[in-house]
């Protein structure tokens, strides 16, 4: 039976476990799936059968890996459709103004998204006026325009990643229904001005070149930027902010969520005070987030005076995480009405542990809603302690605390400490608590 199974296969012949279930779907079935392979590969399926010849040229998604203009002219000649969903260009060079003519062929072709990685110092204009884009993603290190006519009607997501140059005000302004932007910025020097009524999603991640310099009298001050962001329709905010040093931020009334890290940690780079009280003017905009991440590690001792010298409030806030020093997260605390899940990771850095001093009591904070706490780093300090008897006391409808100990504790240092948290009094009859490892 084998042996006539096999014979079968061999001249060609189908059998039961060798039926061609992918040619009896639909064209328009078939089409999809090609969308999802590079331009080069789903035309290579041509060769199949006679039914595939041509498929591969309604696919709506065109994507070219390199340059080659022999295999893109040719599909630009036998294509069919005339809408194109999504157009990329990857690792793209600008040889014979090919990348012009790429953008161009989708641009007739009432193109819906682009996402284009070039290797190249200018970029094609002709983009920037494209009355059909609803979805730009760029990746180059070439630079936005300052000047000239940009209109993007339909554009409603813009990514950009290395882009160099201060043209945010002139890009922002052609894009008048734009909901997400991204910023993925890598170099010395820029000014961000982030301007826009619409925009309800910003994800901004600032990196200096700088830190990545081997120069041994690099000088640091030279790397510099400055944020401004005036979007009050923002609903989810995303901040990495790793070579800032000013930081303005307009009022953010409809915001939602909100994850903010300040991780600059060179010695001298910036005024640590100066931007410290940036910061914490800044932070003062989230105040109607819901749920708030904060990754302030690097700034306790600067921030922690400048934070107590303000009167917050954060009536919304339902889960904060926050990285910091451990009393410093429940000050902020103390105006949180309504928070349901605290995670707290306790972090001392070198500058932080200068001239730190144990408190001599607890804040009063407000935890009549906290269900969930979870507590990261515990080292077994007795201000520590104080927190920890301090939540589960005051905490009424807490369900449970897990507490994680710091990867430097040695198993001693683990049990009394276990031993002490159990005989704290609990406020709450259900509340469980667990330890876990770091």
């Amino acid at each position: 039976m084998e042996e006539q199974q096999h014979k079968r296969i061999r001249h060609g012949e189908q059998t039961p476990n060798s039926v061609d279930r992918l040619s009896d779907l639909p064209d328009s079935v078939l089409c999809h799936i090609l969308s999802f392979l590079p331009t080069k590969i789903s035309g290579a399926s041509s060769i199949l059968s006679r039914r595939w010849r041509f498929l591969w040229s309604y696919v709506p998604n065109l994507h070219f890996h390199h340059n080659n203009e022999d295999c893109i002219n040719s599909v630009f000649l036998v294509h069919k459709l005339q809408t194109i969903n999504t157009f990329r260009l990857t690792d793209f060079r600008d040889e014979n103004n090919q990348v012009e003519k790429c953008i161009t062929f989708a641009i007739e072709r009432n193109v819906k998204n682009i996402d284009i990685f070039l290797c190249m110092a200018n970029f094609p204009r002709c983009i920037y006026t494209c009355k059909t884009l609803v979805d730009l993603t760029i990746t180059t290190s070439g630079l936005l325009p300052e000047s000239g006519p940009v209109f993007l009607p339909r554009l409603k997501k813009l990514h950009l990643f290395y882009v160099h140059q201060n043209g945010y005000d002139t890009l922002l302004s052609g894009c008048p229904v734009l909901e997400e932007l991204l910023i993925y910025s890598y170099t010395d020097y820029a000014s961000f001005k982030i301007s826009s009524p619409t925009i309800k999603r910003l994800l901004i991640d600032l990196h200096s070149a700088g830190h990545e310099s081997n120069e041994p009298n690099f000088d640091y001050k030279r790397c510099y930027y400055k944020l401004e962001i005036n979007t009050p329709a923002l609903v989810y905010l995303n901040l990495a902010d790793n070579s800032g040093q000013h930081i303005k931020c307009g009022p953010l009334n409809s915001l939602i969520e909100a994850i903010i890290e300040a991780n600059i940690d060179i010695e001298g780079y910036i005024d640590d005070v100066v931007y410290a009280q940036y910061l914490v003017e800044f932070i003062d905009r989230l105040r109607n987030a819901k749920f708030l991440k904060l990754n302030l590690s690097h700034y306790t001792k600067y921030i922690q005076s400048a934070f107590c010298a303000r009167t917050m409030s954060f009536r919304n806030l339902v889960k904060l995480e926050f990285t910091s020093e451990c009393l410093f997260s429940l000050k902020f605390l103390e105006d949180a009405d309504n928070l349901e899940i605290l995670i707290l990771e306790e972090v001392r850095t070198r500058r932080a542990m200068t001239g730190c001093m144990e408190p001599k009591q607890v804040p009063t904070c407000r935890l009549s809603r906290l269900r969930t706490t979870k507590l990261v780093g515990i080292k077994g300090n007795l201000y520590e302690l104080e927190i920890i008897r301090y939540l589960l006391r005051n905490a009424k409808v807490m369900e449970k605390v897990e507490i994680v100990y710091s990867r430097c504790l040695v198993p001693n240092q683990k049990i009394n400490m276990l031993e002490e948290i159990s005989t704290f009094q609990r406020g709450s009859s259900v509340c469980e608590v667990r330890y876990l490892h770091g």
